[in-house]
């Protein structure tokens, strides 16, 4: 292959939108939600994420030549990779945000409790990275276990609510900035127009979203903006430093925090086996192992070094195949985020390039990966993906209750989260808290098992929907899912290790089992039900409509002649 090509350039630059914004979340998260300090993120934080994206870029371009050598072609693309937005959201609202309110709560100071907030990130990020190591060895046997939109529906139910929801009440209070860049953004990747122009859509929309940002700040229209004289305090060089001395004392989070670690790291293991095959459909065919080793690498190295965001490879492989990128916009796109992270110079562009500028942007990533479980799937199964999404949003709304009664306590100065909070929910407000943090707790595996027990039910495969009833009862006994603690500033899971305690979550999924696996007996035959022997067909046809049909326009008849 050609050590560089004009389709490298285009397929650089959009990386390089992806990854910009990913940095600018990243701030986003920590130093504007977390509070944590500035000198934390550009000095520790982006050097370690940096130095996880370099290996695996410089990993994935090798590949991509050694494909092209072994075949004798000058047209392989290496696979597109980088931070998981969806992610790095997942690891600080279920984790970090948690471990740090409850430190707060027990009288510790706030720079203590960033740290001990940064090092279970760290540690969730590192757990994370092993179990996709692992799992390279197993993650096509796991997806003949698990269905396909079982799992796609929980990470679309992380993308509608958490990335979704934040990011269009984000669009709504910056209107200005959010509109106009969400209709470039509907009318370019939804409406799939093209550009007049060969710079990528994703950069001019974020350019826009600057532009519109600079100039409500200097018209004093609502901004997030806040034009000030540059800050140079950052630039400099800042390598990474390894930080598992430190991580040690805090390994327990591990444990805590497997609820969450685990079904994102099966999700993403086999969603980037998913990616894989996506390429070999394109025309790119390669080893799989490999690349699912080194995705798993990447991210230990990262966290190794600090970095509380996993790495992942990128739905999109075609799509750069397309524009003509090759190995080397891999190439570029390590060495160029690697000197601005280990520079600090990243620090100049956050002041001008709020997260607002490509708010849009994140907004499409959250309802594109919620809607592609839904493109993928048979039309029949819609209703146990919406299923699906209920303990996603569930989750959510959990989060907000909490910020509600944090700021209810800032306020007043009174702790709101005491043992008997779901109780004065259902008194005062007839607001069943104890259900919605039962079901928010654990969301992801709620989420994959909800949609697998309706699939089967679909099917009338009752014994397939049985199991997963009772997959249910044994992560509900573990305290995987549903099991949680009011605590002192925060309500979190609690799980039973290292025995099991059966509960009234674990007896009601077993009572699922029961009722469903009885299905094969108390229903119908599929024959017997869809022509029943009492009805003739010519009776049948002219049957008054049920309720629901009437809701709907009769279909019409085509005259023969």
């Amino acid at each position: 292959m050609k050590i560089l090509t004009r389709g490298d350039i285009d397929g650089f630059f959009v990386l390089s939108a992806s990854a910009l914004l990913d940095l600018i979340l990243m701030r986003v998260l920590l130093v504007g939600f977390l509070g944590f300090s500035e000198g934390l993120y550009y000095t520790r934080v982006l050097p370690a994420a940096a130095t996880g994206l370099v290996v695996g870029n410089g990993f994935y371009a090798w590949q991509a030549i050694k494909l092209a050598r072994r075949e004798g072609r000058n047209d392989v693309t290496a696979m597109p990779f980088g931070t998981s937005a969806l992610v790095a959201i997942v690891f600080v609202y279920l984790i970090m945000y948690p471990v740090q309110q409850h430190a707060l709560a027990s009288g510790m100071a706030k720079d203590a409790a960033d740290l001990l907030s940064w090092y279970a990130g760290v540690i969730a990020c590192l757990g994370c990275g092993l179990m996709e190591f692992v799992g390279a060895f197993v993650a096509q046997g796991l997806r003949t276990v698990v269905p396909r939109p079982a799992l796609l529906i929980a990470i679309g139910g992380t993308g509608l609510a958490f990335v979704g929801m934040d990011f269009i009440f984000r669009t709504f209070a910056y209107p200005v900035i959010g509109l106009p860049t969400l209709m470039l953004v509907l009318v370019l990747f939804v409406g799939g127009a093209r550009l007049r122009t060969r710079i990528p859509g994703a950069v001019v929309i974020l350019a826009l979203g600057v532009v519109l940002s600079v100039l409500s700040a200097r018209l004093g229209i609502g901004t997030p903006v806040h034009l000030q004289a540059l800050n140079l305090s950052y630039v400099g060089l800042h390598l990474p430093v390894p930080v598992i001395p430190q991580l040690l004392p805090s390994l327990h989070f591990l444990l805590d925090f497997l609820p969450v670690i685990l079904p994102i790291a099966l999700i993403f293991l086999i969603g980037s086996l998913q990616n894989i095959e996506g390429a070999a459909a394109a025309g790119d065919d390669y080893n799989a192992k490999p690349l699912l080793l080194m995705n798993g690498g990447a991210t230990m190295v990262g966290a190794a070094l600090g970095s509380p965001f996993p790495v992942t490879i990128y739905l999109g492989h075609p799509g750069y195949k397309r524009i003509g990128a090759r190995a080397a916009y891999s190439t570029l796109n390590a060495v160029f985020w690697t000197l601005v992270c280990f520079t600090g110079t990243v620090s100049l562009a956050a002041a001008y390039i709020p997260i607002e500028a490509g708010m849009a942007l994140v907004l499409y990533i959250g309802l594109v990966v919620c809607a592609q479980a839904f493109e993928v799937t048979d039309k029949r199964y819609a209703v146990a993906l919406v299923t699906g999404l209920m303990p996603a949003f569930a989750a959510y709304v959990s989060l907000v209750v909490k910020h509600s009664l944090g700021v209810a306590k800032a306020l007043s100065g009174v702790t709101m989260f005491t043992p008997d909070l779901t109780a004065r929910f259902a008194a005062e407000r007839n607001f069943f808290a104890e259900g919605l943090f039962a079901l928010g707790q654990g969301y992801i595996f709620t989420c994959m098992v909800f949609t697998a027990i309706v699939m089967y039910v679909i099917d009338r495969n009752y014994t397939r929907a049985a199991i997963w009833c009772l997959v249910g009862a044994v992560l509900s006994a573990f305290g995987v899912i549903h099991t949680h603690l009011v605590e002192a500033g925060d309500v979190v899971g609690h799980l039973n290790l290292p025995l099991p305690r059966w509960n009234v979550w674990s007896t009601g999924y077993t009572l699922m089992a029961v009722v469903v696996y009885s299905c094969r007996w108390l229903t119908l035959a599929n024959a017997e039900r869809d022509e029943p022997a009492h009805v003739s067909p010519a009776k049948s046809a002219t049957a008054p409509r049920s309720e629901v049909d009437l809701a709907l326009p009769a279909k019409p008849t085509r005259a023969r002649g």
